[in-house]
């Protein structure tokens, strides 16, 4: 029998949460235990210095004691390790998450507790299951899309229905319901006792760990750490981990140069019952993301919780301790979570209340976790390198320089002075912070890739999407952050639907022509807090005030079938291949690489597989290689003269890719980088008809024998000069990319739209060369392209020049590769039996079958209104009966019948290899035979003289 009940008002809840206070201090949630063999005194040296004792920090720890680094660890822990109030700890352990990546980390965490509880040290775990319910038929669609991808992701689930929730979960009220996901690998674990566990065994193993010591200072020298201060005195060392969680934010500023770790609190409720009466300890987690509520058992009474769509957030600086975290409760707020309870579980009248705690969680204003090496930081290869401690990476990459790129090194080592650096950055100190309310379910798998990157300097997962590199500094502004946080929160529960935009933190970075945009109707999707136009609306000719503004207006596509936005994006998407389409490239990264010599030539070569040493104004696409061969960038480079670059890099790369510069910088200065990316806009214009309409514009001649293909020129365009006009267009369409000085950017927009009437130039946004893209197979970085692809594997290897003069950064294991075999091709597929009327369509993610057996997953996909079929972009992988991954060939790929699971639905699909060539009306030679994959690279007869793929 539930014993008590639930008062029934507001004010009987006020009472109720106050009288909660008066617990005894002998409840187990308030009892804590303690670390013996804490230092007394703090070392004078270590290599690595953990800051927070809480379960990250602990991990940290243990996965560098694992690693033979205990004795060299020093973790500093401002009150007492775990001493965070379990009161406001879910301990809620789930496998799935957004994406491959999290799901990997979260896989780790779960293997970690399930050994530590092998090997008797007490984490909580109970593997009892967790039960995802759905009131809406599109939370059912996630549902089989998440059955799907479970093949792929190695989680066992099952669908089930209303009648088998009820009988999982009893006390489960499911007239709404339609149906759920039963997980029953899922469960949960006490963060303290996990904390507490993984702190003996570091300890066990030589860490050390000093207690209510603060640190106040994080130091650095030749820019990499140097050491902490604290409030019992400093430490010397090399590398420092910010673990501070809710205090993260404020210990980066504690680094000189500070260190951006954009987190900001928001109010968070745990709701507690008394004791239920045979409420079975296997009880399963209950989440209902419709209601925005979570259940689970702990200890024989419901735990409940949720995250509910509109936050409030909280000043961080405001709270000194652990204890302060928890904060005086707001039963107005929490009245929303309560009714979906009390919805959900009827039976909760009946119990008896324990505690309402309000337990500040810090969030990022992506609602993803912050892990990695901080961008402000600076790594050169230079006679720092020689000190002992230098990671593996280094040596790695140092062993791949050779023949003449070591004279370079030589000489470049040769000029540095580093007496006489004095630029500010920060190299060596990493981040794990940001996990959410799930630090457990996070905590191993990223403490064991933070403490991969400091031993090897690289990890065996792909976190760039986590990686702290994906911000700006405007994203830890703080009222940018008060903003947006209020509804990242709801983000957790909310429906995945393709495509989503935050509608906080809006209208930050806007190119000169967005004003003219959005009156042409423009609607805007937001991307590293650039506005871009994702479609055009159409716009009534006269407006009822022609003086108030058009409304601002958001993209959205709230559907899993058939956007609302097809058509509008089909007229633009045949506008660039039958007349003129007008996009604004604004946010693509724009970055300036110089010198007075060949330093810049020599260096590029080096990051770059592909061969830089081209004719001025020859453009070249490129990747940038990590040292086992995966894309650190992929870009592409226009030589403006002899000794200057202009590097074009995807808009996510802002921050990213100049600290891959930043770290091979020559220590000397000879080489300058300058971001451009705010100093230009850019306008790409694409069709047929665009050489006639700039051709209007400018004196230049832009017939092909003296404007070729992936070639650049700086023209006048209208009354304005200085344009870097480069003739490409990212989608494969005939056309060019103007960079407009900003002052002429307006003038310049205006000019191509009137001459542009007559050729019927219409405005273009994001989806629609999104379409046109996929359709040309062109892979992109960060949605088809990452960390761990190799050129090999996605068509490209006719853009790695293995001859080069000087050996690029990821050579030797190109080589390996192509001696080996790649293990898995990048491939196209058309649906074929697909009605894109009535079908869910696919997204991305889904899995692939050959000949009925899994073989991969889709990265990006689109309709393709050429094609007038849905086309997925993916990898393809040739597994044996064990599930080891086979080398896969052209003929292996090309023999199979292929099939995409959407939801559930397996539909057959054609596939290919390398760029088709589309029909059109209007074809062109130097256009068509250009392939962005192909199998062989052959010679490009059509093309220009300065040609350079």
């Amino acid at each position: 029998m539930l014993s008590g009940r639930f008062r029934g008002s507001i004010k009987s809840y006020w009472s109720v949460g106050y009288g909660a206070k008066s617990l005894s201090s002998r409840d187990v949630l308030d009892q804590h235990e303690t670390l013996s063999g804490c230092l007394s005194t703090l070392p004078k040296k270590a290599k690595v210095v953990i800051c927070g004792g809480g379960v990250m920090g602990a991990a940290v720890a243990y996965h560098l004691a694992r690693r033979g680094w205990g004795d060299k660890t020093i973790l500093i822990e401002k009150e007492r390790v775990g001493s965070g109030s379990r009161w406001h700890a879910s301990g809620l352990v789930g496998a799935f998450k957004p994406s491959l990546a999290q799901v990997k980390l979260a896989q780790s965490s779960i293997r970690l507790l399930q050994d530590l509880e092998a090997r008797g040290r007490p984490t909580g775990w109970k593997q009892c299951g967790s039960l995802l319910l759905a009131r809406t038929r599109d939370r059912m669609t996630v549902y089989r899309r998440m059955k799907s991808q479970s093949v792929s992701w190695g989680i066992q689930c099952e669908l089930v229905t209303p009648k088998r929730c009820q009988e999982i979960w009893p006390m489960l009220n499911v007239d709404d319901i339609l149906g759920g996901l039963w997980i029953p690998g899922d469960g949960v674990g006490d963060p303290h006792l996990l904390c507490m566990s993984l702190m003996r065994e570091a300890v066990e193993n030589g860490v050390g760990v000093m207690e209510d010591c603060a640190v106040t200072s994080v130091l650095s020298k030749h820019d990499k750490v140097c050491g902490v201060e604290t409030d019992h005195g400093a430490i010397e060392c090399e590398y420092f981990v910010n673990c501070a969680g809710f205090w993260a934010r404020q210990v980066g500023q504690l680094a000189k140069p500070q260190v951006k770790v954009p987190l900001l609190p928001c109010e968070h409720y745990y709701l507690h019952t008394k004791k239920i009466d045979n409420l079975d300890p296997m009880t399963p987690v209950v989440r209902d993301p419709d209601g925005y509520i979570y259940l689970r058992e702990r200890d024989g009474c419901i735990l409940a919780g949720g995250f509910e769509p509109v936050a409030k957030p909280v000043y961080e600086e405001e709270i000194g301790s652990a204890l302060q975290r928890c904060v005086a409760e707001d039963w107005d707020h929490f009245h929303i979570l309560l009714q979906e309870l009390l919805k959900r579980v009827p039976s909760l009248n009946q119990a008896v209340l324990h505690k309402l705690c309000n337990g500040l969680e810090a969030f990022s204003p992506d609602c993803k976790w912050i892990v990695g090496e901080a961008p402000e930081k600076l790594h050169p290869a230079t006679c720092e390198d020689k000190e002992e401690g230098t990671s593996k990476t280094k040596n790695k990459e140092k062993n791949l320089i050779v023949g003449a790129f070591e004279c370079l090194n030589g000489l470049l080592m040769s000029l540095h002075d580093c007496d006489q650096c004095e630029i500010l950055q920060m190299f060596n100190y990493h981040v794990a912070a940001g996990m959410k309310t799930v630090g457990i379910s996070a905590a191993g798998g990223v403490a064991e890739a933070t403490a991969d990157e400091i031993i090897d300097g690289y990890t065996k997962y792909d976190m760039y999407e986590l990686d702290i590199n994906r911000f700006l500094g405007l994203h830890n502004n703080k009222r940018f952050l008060r903003d947006r946080v209020k509804e990242v929160p709801g983000v957790h529960y909310g429906l995945p639907y393709p495509f989503h935009e935050f509608e906080t933190g809006r209208n930050l970075r806007l190119s000169p022509i967005y004003p003219t945009l959005r009156e042409k109707g423009a609607v805007f999707g937001q991307v590293m807090g650039y506005e871009r136009p994702t479609w055009f609306e159409p716009v009534e000719e006269e407006k009822v005030n022609p003086q108030e503004p058009r409304p601002f207006k958001i993209a959205y596509t709230k559907t899993f079938g058939k956007p609302h936005w097809f058509e509008t994006v089909q007229r633009e998407y045949w506008a660039c291949r039958e007349a003129v389409g007008l996009a604004d490239y604004s946010s693509f990264t724009k970055i300036d690489i110089q010198s007075q010599g060949r330093e810049v030539v020599d260096l590029l070569q080096y990051l770059c597989s592909n061969n830089v040493d081209v004719p001025i104004g020859s453009i070249i696409h490129t990747g940038m290689q990590n040292e086992r061969g995966g894309y650190e960038n992929d870009c592409s480079l226009a030589r403006i003269s002899e000794n200057h670059y202009m590097m074009i890099a995807p808009t996510i790369q802002q921050t990213r890719c100049k600290v891959w510069l930043k770290r091979h910088l020559p220590r000397n200065g000879c080489v300058t980088l300058s971001d451009v990316t705010s100093m230009y806009t850019a306008i790409c214009v694409m069709g047929p008809f665009t050489r006639n309409l700039l051709s209007e514009l400018t004196d230049t001649d832009l017939t092909p024998s003296n404007f070729p293909f992936f070639t650049f020129k700086e023209l006048d365009v209208g009354l304005a000069n200085g344009i870097r006009a480069m003739n490409l267009t990212h989608t494969g369409e005939l056309g060019y990319v103007l960079y407009i000085p900003n002052e002429f950017a307006l003038h310049v927009y205006n000019r191509l739209m009137t001459v542009g009437e007559k050729y019927g130039i219409t405005h273009v946004g994001y989806y629609a060369s999104r379409s046109l893209r996929v359709e040309k197979f062109f892979a992109f970085w960060g949605q088809d392209l990452d960390t761990m692809t190799t050129p090999l594997e996605c068509g490209r290897t006719w853009r790695v020049k293995f001859d080069k003069d000087i050996p690029f950064i990821g050579r030797e294991a190109l080589l390996r590769q192509r001696e080996e075999g790649i293990r898995r091709q990048y491939v196209q597929l058309l649906l074929t039996d697909h009605d894109h009327e009535m079908d869910l369509w696919s997204w991305g993610g889904e899995s692939i079958y050959r000949d009925g057996n899994y073989c991969g997953q889709t990265t990006t996909t689109s309709y393709g209104y050429t094609f007038k079929k849905q086309v997925c972009l993916g990898f393809v992988q040739n597994f044996d009966k064990e599930g080891n991954p086979q080398p896969v060939t052209n003929e292996y790929v090309l023999s199979g019948h292929y099939e995409i699971d959407i939801a559930g639905i397996r539909y057959a699909a054609k596939v290919n290899l390398h760029s088709p060539n589309l029909p059109t009306k209007y074809p062109d030679k130097e256009r068509d035979v250009y392939q962005a994959t192909r199998r062989l690279h052959e010679p490009e007869k059509f093309l220009g003289r300065h040609y350079q793929p």
